[in-house]
């Protein structure tokens, strides 16, 4: 470590042993000792650190986001002001220098326990702000790409996830070694004109899991997107970076897709609205597929207006159902995939939307065997994901990371017989599914669990994913829109409660999730 300059205010003495201890967490941090980090910060549920991301609240709280981050950035420290409170109590501000260029501060409170040891009840880190942060955006301009001389989202930008073809750019799907190979495309996706020719510019093209072959939101090759809402969470995927470029507000509309969950998962994470769209309902020309049978165009957006207003832009509203039936249904043997904690968050949701009037009309369904559903959306999906990338990644070994590239490898395994047996089990299902709703609006969870830490290992994701599923699959299976609404929390996270419209009532089921948040979150 080089020296740095001590100050402290006229007069004043340098707390005994509190230089001692500052030197003690610089060298733990830059080497990423997490258990000397432990014990320089006070034990505790009231201890406190922030950065631009956000606050974290007690001590095992800070102690999992320091395993989830891998350590932190390289950096000297030039100066060190210390403001002594009392004998056993200084305010630590340190000017930093990251290798990486500019200045940073740490700003500390230090108090000395009954042991005579110094730590840090509140900590605040702040750091040059990065011209794009890389794990959001691909590429970004002031803007990329400007939009029509129109009116009607003339004030609004887009992320772009990068799946779609933006006319200059090539495409990167998330895959390093997918975008090397890419040329720019010629035009734009029909997706990304849509919103261009009626005003809206767009900020850059956003990261995405690679292939969009995940619902967490991790990247190997370009890092995980912070969570806009929850410090130290997963942002949920594959619209990683478009969820996450809206919710920390470097966006007002994310464009994205949505297969498995996409859209409505990191809505639900990050405390957003996000739609799944009619399959079928936005033409996905200039798309790069996952899964055709499933693949549907969506936004991400933090208010209703804003979503309502890109759908009206992009869809057929010839084809559109209005208004959508007040007809609901729920599936307490559905809503059983989803921990306890938003089980009780959408029942309470539930209950006040019945005493708010707007449910008077809902029924209890039951679909019979998730896990056969599952079983076929999986199945179709992954059929369809190796028919579409499997030639390139034969090609190309080592290009995926472990998670994908294992989901991939398990796509190759899929028989002829075991992918027809599935078609024809998903035919099935649609008549059924439909059947048992009766022209019905499904209500039900977003997501199974609040987001998960970073630091959650891969069997945990799995399972997290695979509670998930069983609830998004519904959506999936009938071509239906789905639709997160921000109403819910679990322990100050958000999740969403996902509104499963009629087929072609899109727009109708927007407006009846402005009903459902003006009742819960903006009640008169």
């Amino acid at each position: 470590m080089t020296a740095f300059s001590v100050q402290l205010p006229d007069g004043a003495a340098e707390p005994e042993g509190l230089l001692d201890a500052v030197r003690d967490y610089e060298r733990a941090l830059m080497a990423n000792d997490l258990e000397a980090l432990d014990r320089l910060f006070a034990p505790g549920e009231s201890t406190l650190r922030g950065d631009a991301g956000g606050i974290l609240v007690g001590h095992a709280t800070i102690s999992a986001f320091r395993k989830g981050r891998g350590g932190a950035p390289r950096r000297e420290l030039m100066t060190v002001f210390v403001h002594p409170i009392d004998a056993d109590a200084a305010m630590v501000v340190a000017v930093t220098a990251p290798l990486t260029g500019g200045r940073g501060q740490q700003t500390q409170l230090w108090r000395r326990d009954a042991e005579g040891a110094w730590r840090v009840d509140v900590a605040h880190v702040s750091l040059p702000t990065p011209a794009v942060n890389g794990t959001i955006w691909r590429i970004v301009g002031t803007p990329l790409v400007r939009g029509r001389d129109t009116a009607e989202l003339a004030s609004q930008t887009v992320a772009v996830k990068d799946l779609f073809d933006v006319a200059g750019f090539a495409m990167g799907a998330g895959v390093p070694t997918f975008l090397a190979e890419s040329t720019p495309a010629t035009r734009n996706a029909d997706a990304v004109e849509a919103l261009l020719a009626t005003g809206a510019s767009i900020t850059g093209i956003a990261q995405t899991d690679e292939f969009a072959y995940s619902i967490a939101g991790r990247n190997p090759h370009y890092g995980t997107p912070p969570n806009g809402a929850v410090v130290g969470a997963l942002p949920g995927g594959s619209s990683s970076g478009p969820a996450s470029a809206v919710a920390l507000g470097q966006a007002s509309i994310g464009l994205g897709t949505d297969t498995g969950g996409s859209l409505r998962v990191p809505a639900s994470y990050q405390g957003l609205w996000g739609l799944r769209t009619t399959h079928g309902a936005v033409d996905a020309r200039g798309l790069l597929p996952l899964a055709p049978s499933f693949d549907t165009v969506g936004w991400l957006t933090r208010e209703a207006w804003t979503m309502r207003a890109a759908a009206t832009a992009s869809l057929d509203l010839a084809q559109q159902v209005l208004p959508v039936p007040a007809r609901y249904a729920l599936s307490a043997a559905l809503n059983a995939h989803a921990e306890a904690g938003v089980r009780d968050a959408f029942d309470d949701a539930v209950t006040r939307l019945c005493d708010a009037g707007l449910l008077d009309d809902v029924v209890d369904v039951d679909f019979g065997d998730i896990d056969a559903l599952v079983e076929t959306f999986r199945t179709v999906q992954a059929a369809e994901a190796w028919a579409v990338h499997g030639d390139w990644i034969t090609a190309h070994p080592g290009a995926l990371g472990a998670d994908i590239g294992a989901r991939f490898a398990w796509a190759s395994t899929i028989t002829t017989e075991a992918e027809a047996a599935a078609r024809v089990a998903l035919a099935a299902a649609r008549l059924d599914l439909e059947a048992v709703l009766d022209g019905r609006t499904l209500l039900l969870p977003a997501a199974s669990s609040v987001a998960p830490p970073t630091t959650a290992d891969a069997a945990a994701v799995e399972r997290t994913r695979a509670g998930t599923l069983r609830l998004t699959c519904i959506a999936g299976l009938t071509g239906r829109p789905g639709l997160s609404v921000p109403v819910m929390t679990v322990d100050g996270a958000p999740v969403g409660l996902c509104i499963v419209g009629p087929r072609f009532g899109d727009i109708g089921t927007i407006v009846a999730g402005a009903k459902f948040h003006t009742a819960l979150v903006q009640p008169a």
